[in-house]
């Protein structure tokens, strides 16, 4: 939900810089992808396609809009020049059915596509280079195995069921989507995604094989808490912004 006072002028810029970050980390390439965040029972932020659409590198505050569950516009003039994206339902079907999630990534990774399609789940084959993503990898990567435009209710259904409970889920040749209860949790999983996926790659490609970090490596990775995982590494992510 909307964290009470604040201002949907703020929230717009930071679903827009985290659109940036998107792109400044090789998640979002081309000119597809969006971001969403949960206003009320009702209505989400997201990132629309504007009259001058460039891409996610280039979003600002004002592609970000304000839309219902169905995809009407949240109030009085939210869509005027502007579209929801056509995979809106991927969003909103996740809101609809986790209510223990704000915010949701969908992007096109190239390395997280290359990857799945080569046969790589993601897998915690690292340790402290990554704890947040070990810890989210042991907890399974799951696949939906449609590369379709998931752009009505019933696809959504279909992705949010082999979501399941999980944060993230890849979606064959497409891309993947990601879930937190901020824009900044939500993105830094996919980054966390795709690195794993880019590191399987690269073991694979010279030859090596994966491995899981081993079970009592895994038991001594500390929680380093949300003011390091999240805060500090959100505030990293924007000052790589150019």
């Amino acid at each position: 939900m909307n964290p009470a006072g604040t201002d949907l002028a703020d929230l717009r810029a930071e679903i827009a810089q985290a659109c940036r970050v998107l792109a400044v980390r090789g998640l979002a390439e081309g000119y597809l992808g969006h971001i969403s965040l949960r206003i009320d029972e009702d209505r989400l932020l997201v990132r629309c396609r504007g009259p001058q659409e460039r891409g996610l590198a280039w979003t600002t505050a004002e592609d970000v809009r304000l839309v219902t569950l169905d995809g009407g516009p949240g109030a009085d003039g939210e869509l005027d020049g502007w579209a929801a994206p056509n995979e809106l339902p991927l969003h909103t079907e996740v809101l609809r059915r986790r209510p223990d999630v704000a915010a949701v990534v969908h992007a096109h990774p190239p390395a997280v596509v290359a990857a799945d399609l080569a046969g790589l789940a993601i897998r915690p084959i690292v340790g402290a280079y990554d704890m947040p993503g070990t810890k989210l990898a042991a907890g399974g990567v799951p696949v939906y195995p449609r590369g379709v435009l998931v752009r009505d209710r019933r696809l959504a259904a279909e992705m949010v069921e082999a979501m399941g409970d999980r944060p993230v889920v890849l979606l064959r040749g497409h891309g993947l989507t990601s879930s937190g209860s901020s824009v900044a949790e939500s993105v830094l999983r996919a980054i966390s995604v795709d690195q794993l996926a880019r590191l399987s790659l690269t073991v694979t490609s010279a030859g090596g094989q994966l491995r899981d970090l081993p079970a009592e490596d895994m038991a001594e990775l500390p929680d380093l808490g949300g003011g390091f995982n999240l805060g500090t590494a959100w505030r990293h992510e924007l000052a790589r912004l150019p």
